[in-house]
């Protein structure tokens, strides 16, 4: 089968539709990812030990199972409780749930990171808890987070196909019509490669510019 640019031009437009999906559903499952991390990574340094242990099983299952497992539930199994989820709503907390139980390990270890010293030395000021979280251990901790976070942020980006599986129209479930409404399959699924490739690459590069702009910081 020869390639056809007759074909690529006029099934473009569908396509392009597909990557905003994609785009979108990554970008807000990556905001609920950083949101839902960081409850657990502060819930797991909870004095509370059942709190602490709960939280840590919850996390511990989420990411245990595989996402395709966890959006077919949320958007199959949850309208049998009476919760009926949009398409793209159940992806987005599908993606966000489970890249949260991997982003809360990187905040762990981006609070771990901090010396010691500084919690001490905020104790000696009379610093409240507050005031230490946002002025002294918050400003150290996340720039040595920003490569492990662009790197889930990316890993969620190149897994948005399995949104395909709950009629999301993303990027994958677009070629996928085309190519079977016009038996052709070399353009849309080349094309759906080509289109994650460029993306992830940029990404990369955004990645590399963020981990010299920010990822050292003084002691």
């Amino acid at each position: 089968m020869e390639w056809d640019w007759n074909f690529v031009w006029e099934i473009m437009p569908t396509l392009i539709q597909g990557v905003k999906i994609t785009i979108l559903a990554t970008l807000l499952g990556s905001v609920l990812a950083a949101i839902v991390g960081l409850g657990i990574a502060l819930a797991r340094r909870s004095p509370n030990k059942a709190l602490s242990r709960t939280v840590g099983f919850l996390a511990e299952f989420i990411r245990g199972t595989p996402l395709l497992v966890q959006l077919y539930f949320i958007f199959y199994v949850l309208p049998d409780f009476g919760i009926l989820l949009p398409p793209l709503v159940a992806g987005v907390i599908g993606l966000g749930l489970h890249y949260g139980t991997y982003t809360a390990e990187v905040y762990r270890a981006g609070i771990d990171n901090v010396p010691r010293g500084q919690w001490e030395a905020a104790k000696a000021c009379n610093l409240s808890a507050r005031q230490t979280w946002t002025h002294i251990i918050i400003p150290q901790a996340i720039p040595p987070m920003i490569p492990a976070l662009a790197n889930y942020f990316i890993a969620m980006f190149k897994e948005t196909p399995l949104l395909s599986a709950i009629t999301v129209l993303e990027l994958m479930n677009q070629a996928k019509s085309v190519a079977n409404t016009y038996y052709r399959y070399i353009e849309p699924i080349t094309l759906v490669g080509a289109f994650f490739l460029v993306i992830s690459l940029f990404s990369v590069v955004l990645l590399r510019w963020l981990e010299r702009r920010y990822g050292k910081i003084e002691r």
